[in-house]
């Protein structure tokens, strides 16, 4: 598949064929089109989001790691990005940096630490 799809359509139709292809689990497909609209929208959370889980389900580790940190730079309190920040560095045998980050997420869902 060309680059060009990716970039195919309105910002809308991108978001929508990207969705389409993270729940067919074609997550690195979705993550080719999303990336274009990250760069295009950089402040959109819903898109960098998305983004991230497509780089975390396709083991791109280092890339989910970016797109979280630079969500949580903008926004530190978006529990599912330190959620998942908490869970990527887990997955990348980081116990001990990803500890605050699960605690914190916990924290702000209301569980019990």
């Amino acid at each position: 598949m060309s680059d060009t799809y990716y970039e195919f359509g309105t910002a809308a139709e991108r978001w929508d064929r990207a969705r389409l292809f993270f729940e067919a689990k074609e997550y690195r497909t979705a993550a080719g089109i999303l990336r274009g609209l990250v760069d295009e929208y950089p402040r959109q959370t819903a898109q960098r989001l998305l983004l991230a889980r497509a780089y975390y389900h396709s083991a791109q580790l280092n890339r989910a790691e970016t797109e979280l940190r630079a969500l949580l730079d903008r926004d530190p309190v978006e529990p599912y990005a330190r959620l998942m920040l908490g869970r990527t560095l887990e997955r990348q045998g980081r116990a001990g940096e990803a500890a605050p980050h699960l605690r914190m997420a916990a924290a702000m869902a209301g569980d019990p630490v």
